[in-house]
């Protein structure tokens, strides 16, 4: 038995079965499920799993905190429910679920809803980018600091790392792009490799039916795939109406690429290039006017960000950033400063308990928080003594001003980022000027923020004196 069967089969009879989830999937420390019908989750249940951090309710969707772990919790789950994707299985009994419409349908669901709908893309491929980011600086550093030849098997053997996981990214954001609209995923992964074959990259296909095909490349881009994804689902979806069952399995695969891959081609995929290009000018644009303050209010507001799961929403813009300027001042930076500030707000507060468990769990969720995975402190221990986001917010503010003066950025694109992921810092010719402005930036987040949580605890936890009391 699994350390996370017991929570499995609790989380399943307690969110209505397999017939009321419509979508799994899990992120760096939470498992998500997706829901119809409201009315059959018991949440007084939920909220009480064992092995787990804590629950987020969040547009249709159970978010459940376990940690690093996640991935062990997710195959789990997928064992006890016999949830794949798209079918129930047969000796579930029928129910009639009908989706309910209670909850408010206002800007923010929206956004949640689309925050949902991006996560299961971009998050299985978020160890791979990691890898290969993390390798690429290795790399660099070897190169510039350590006499390893740029031409030696043993760079070139890193490289080929670091290509395999960013250079074939049309092929991973296809796959899981296609998998998230409940196609067959291998269809999208092969528009993908369509988008970076050598034929198309060689200049071998300058047009289709007469028609010019303009001449790109779309290496380590993601916007051009997920347009023509987003295209093959309608036509997949209309030609499921047409054909014959018995002959769907082989002509629906090939009448699809048939379809879809001039369109893209000639079409989808340039316009996609031109946006992506347009989505990194208007982030730089912002950066660039709100100037030196924009990396401390983002870094401020960035646990709430993660909290909605907005976060999400930002591995498009940086993996754009990265593929067309070449590094990335925004998104990884503010996650790094904001989680550092959490781990130092977390372990200021855990020097005020005095329960020895207590303390012990604030300590460890702190130097994980300092690691880069926030989600143990936040919802464990500061979602409980909100005033200690003062702290955070004070840490922030002065990391971030810190950094937006020395202009810091980083060169390759990962998750969790905080003291474990300095790599991310190390820029194109093995530099490592960036690292260490990123190191001061955190010992400022660290002692500032520990501070300033010190004295907002110090404060609250002195007794008032009332009216009558005074003199």
């Amino acid at each position: 038995m699994s350390k996370y069967t017991a929570l499995s089969e609790q989380l399943l009879e307690n969110i209505g079965g397999i017939r009321n989830i419509t979508y799994v999937t899990h992120c760096a420390t939470r498992l998500r499920v997706s829901y119809q019908n409201k009315d059959l989750i018991q949440m007084e249940k939920l909220e009480n799993l064992p092995d787990s951090s804590g629950l987020i309710v969040r547009a249709g969707t159970i978010q459940v905190i376990i940690g690093p772990d996640v991935h062990d919790a997710y195959n789990e789950f997928l064992e006890v429910s016999g949830w794949n994707g798209t079918e129930i299985p047969e000796d579930q009994p029928d129910e009639d679920i009908t989706e309910i419409s209670d909850e408010k349908r206002d800007f923010q669901y929206y956004l949640l809803k689309f925050s949902n709908f991006i996560a299961p893309i971009f998050m299985p491929i978020i160890p791979a980018l990691i890898t290969g980011g993390m390798i690429l600086a290795i790399k660099n550093l070897l190169v510039n600091y350590f006499g390893v030849s740029v031409d030696s098997g043993t760079a070139q053997w890193m490289l080929n790392i670091f290509d395999a996981a960013f250079k074939f990214l049309p092929i991973y954001i296809g796959y899981t792009m296609a998998q998230q609209l409940k196609m067959q995923p291998i269809l999208g992964a092969m528009l993908g490799a369509v988008l970076i074959a050598p034929t198309f990259e060689g200049g071998l296909i300058p047009e289709i039916f007469g028609i010019p095909v303009p001449q790109v490349s779309y290496r380590s881009t993601i916007l051009p795939v997920i347009l023509g994804v987003v295209l093959m689902y309608y036509v997949d979806k209309g030609l499921k109406k047409i054909l014959p069952k018995t002959l769907s399995y082989f002509l629906k695969p090939l009448l699809t690429m048939i379809l879809v891959t001039p369109v893209v081609l000639i079409l989808l995929a340039p316009a996609g290039n031109l946006l992506s290009g347009y989505v990194a000018d208007f982030v730089l644009w912002v950066s660039n006017t709100l100037g030196i303050i924009a990396l401390p209010l983002l870094s401020m507001i960035y646990p709430y960000m993660v909290m909605f799961g907005l976060d999400k929403g930002l591995h498009p813009i940086a993996l754009e950033l990265l593929d067309k300027l070449g590094y990335n001042p925004v998104t990884i930076v503010i996650g790094f400063i904001s989680n550092i500030c959490v781990g130092a707000t977390t372990l200021a507060l855990a020097t005020t308990m005095k329960d020895k468990a207590q303390k012990a769990t604030a300590v460890s969720s702190g130097v994980t928080a300092l690691c880069g995975v926030t989600e143990p402190a936040f919802y464990g221990q500061l979602i409980s003594h909100p005033k200690c986001m003062i702290g955070h917010a004070v840490g922030a503010a002065c990391a971030g001003l810190f950094a937006g003066f020395f202009q810091l950025k980083t060169f390759v694109h990962g998750g969790c980022p905080g003291w474990l992921t300095l790599l991310f810092f190390v820029d194109q010719n093995g530099n490592i000027n960036y690292v260490l402005i990123a190191i001061v930036t955190a010992l400022i987040g660290m002692a500032v923020s520990f501070l300033a949580t010190r004295i907002v605890l110090k404060k609250e936890s002195m007794p008032r004196k009332g009216k009558a009391g005074t003199k």
